[in-house]
Parts: structure tokens; C-alpha cells; sequence
């Protein structure tokens, strides 16, 4: 006897009009809609930063940037100094210009930091009867330190300035845009006899700047404190080696560069009319003044390694 097994009934299929298929599911959702399940982690826009590091990271980038258009233009600089013809015309006009004409500022400067050295060194020195090192401890600090880095910091500032409002004003009326479209380099012929005149021409003003501040320092010392100008200059030049002379000169070239690459850069970037002519002009003085400190300390720390004192 064989028994049957009965099948359930089938269920009938769904129909899109019933009932059933209004409970959840994708095929529920308004035809604009995106389902839950599909939006990610890192579908939602990140949460603004704080107004504090947001502007960090704002200054972060911006000097990053500016960090990448400087080494771009110093190197373009490099390799225009091997393409002929050479800006021979150009840069002994920008030696005139950027030397000859800051001779004034820098002879006035050095005159009286001496004469307020002398004043210093020597009161200090008469308090423990010492004032026969004055000249000794003046002609070190002249030749090693003062001379050079003061120098560049005060004559950077004009030379600096100088060379951002003239670069930028032609930035501004599209000048640059024109030497371009001729097909000529902009940085051959704007950056590059600038560079080669400050690297030149610094060497001499510091120079020039040691000599006057000396002087300055030895007029005081004679008139005011009775100290013999043979004295203080036999003093003076029996403790400056031409090693200490040299640790403060061959820092000058290295000034020099400074000052055009930085007088450029921010000429070239220049916008914005007259306004930012004067920007840009603020921002070199500053940033020069800043990159000279902090070139100067890296510069003696070699000097000091290489060419130790005796």
C-alpha cells in the first residue's frame, strides 16, 4: 500500500501592485532616493578646520609655494648664466644703480655704528681698567661681524626694495607678459644682471663699510676717551688676522645673492596694481631682513668650522 505525500501549495507570485511589496526595500524607496546602505564613511564632507589652524595651514602652503617659485627662479638664473649673449650693458647699470647709489646709506651707517661702538666698548672697558683693548675688541667685531651683516641688513633694505617695486611695476603693466611673447627670458633679462651686480658689489660696500666704522671708532676714541689714534689702530691691527677679515667678507657675496633673489621673486609675483607694488615691496624688505640674520648664523658657524681664530 503505497501512501502519497502531499506538496504544500505553491504560493502565487508576487505582484507589484499588492500589498506585500510595500515593506522595506530598495524597490520602496522614491525613484530619487539613494538607499542607506550605499552611502559611505567618506561620503560626507570633511568637517571645516578651526579658524586658528586653518590659517596655519593656509600659511603652510603659501610658503611652500612660494618656496618652489623662488627655487625655480634661482635656478633658471643658474642656467642663464651660460646662455650668450651676456647682459654685460645691463648688469654694470644695475652696479651703478644698486652700488654707487647705496655708498651714501651705507658710508652714514657705518660711520656712527662705529662712533656708538667706540662710546660703549670704552665706558665699559674704563670700569676695570681695560681700555687699551678697545681697539682690539672694535677692529674684531668690525671685521668679523658688524661690518658685513650690518651692512647687507641696512643696504639690503634699499637695494631689496628697490629692485621688488621696479620688477613688480613691470609685472603689473604687463612689461614681463611682452618679454615673454617676444620670445626672450624674463629671468635673463630681469633677474639674472641683477643677481650677478648685488653678488659684485656687496663685497665692496662691506668693505668700504669696515674702513669708515674703524675710522668712526678711532675719531671717538681720540677725541673723547684720550686714547691715541696710533695706539688704537697699532692695537687693532695687531689682533685682525686676515683670517678674521675673510670670515667676514666671504659672507657678503652670499648677501648679495639674498637680496636680488629675494627683491625678484617677489617682483615677478607681484598683482594687483599699485597696491600690491607696495606689498610687494613691504614683504622684501621684511623677508630679506630675516633670511640675511638667519643666513648670517649658518654662514659664521662654517666660518668659525673652516676658519678658526687663532
Amino acid at each position: 500500500m503505497t501512501t502519497e505525500r502531499k506538496r504544500p501549495p505553491e504560493a502565487p507570485p508576487s505582484s507589484s501592485n499588492s500589498p506585500a511589496s510595500t515593506g522595506p526595500g530598495p524597490s520602496s524607496l522614491p525613484p530619487n532616493s539613494v538607499a542607506p546602505a550605499s552611502r559611505g564613511p567618506n561620503s560626507l564632507p570633511p568637517p571645516p578646520l578651526p579658524p586658528l589652524l586653518a590659517r596655519i595651514n593656509e600659511s603652510a602652503v603659501g610658503f611652500v609655494e612660494h618656496l618652489g617659485q623662488f627655487g625655480r627662479m634661482t635656478w633658471g638664473a643658474m642656467k642663464a648664466i651660460f646662455d650668450r649673449p651676456l647682459e654685460l650693458r645691463s648688469t654694470i647699470y644695475q652696479m651703478e644703480s644698486l652700488g654707487v647709489r647705496s655708498a651714501a646709506i651705507a658710508s652714514v651707517t657705518a660711520l656712527f655704528v662705529g662712533m656708538v661702538m667706540a662710546v660703549q666698548f670704552a665706558i665699559g672697558l674704563q670700569k676695570f681698567g681695560g681700555m687699551e683693548y678697545t681697539g682690539r675688541i672694535i677692529g674684531l667685531s668690525f671685521s668679523r661681524e658688524l661690518a658685513p651683516t650690518l651692512t647687507a641688513v641696512i643696504v639690503g633694505g634699499r637695494i631689496g626694495a628697490g629692485i621688488a617695486a621696479e620688477v613688480g611695476s613691470m609685472a603689473v603693466t604687463e612689461q614681463i607678459d611682452a618679454i615673454r611673447a617676444l620670445g626672450a627670458n624674463p629671468v635673463k633679462k630681469l633677474v639674472l644682471p641683477r643677481l650677478l651686480a648685488s653678488i659684485v658689489v656687496m663685497p665692496v660696500l662691506g668693505a668700504f663699510a669696515l674702513v669708515l666704522g674703524f675710522g668712526g671708532a678711532m675719531l671717538i676714541c681720540a677725541t673723547e676717551f684720550g686714547i691715541p689714534a696710533g695706539f688704537f689702530l697699532r692695537t687693532a691691527l695687531s689682533s685682525v688676522t686676515f683670517m678674521d677679515y675673510f670670515s667676514g667678507m666671504y659672507k657678503t657675496p652670499f648677501f648679495g645673492a639674498i637680496i636680488a633673489l629675494v627683491g625678484c621673486h617677489f617682483g615677478l609675483i607681484t598683482r594687483g596694481g599699485t597696491e600690491g607694488v607696495g606689498h610687494a615691496t613691504t614683504r622684501t624688505v621684511v623677508v630679506t631682513s630675516i633670511t640675511i640674520l638667519i643666513a648670517d648664523f649658518f654662514l659664521t658657524k662654517m666660518s668659525i668650522m673652516f676658519f678658526p681664530s687663532r
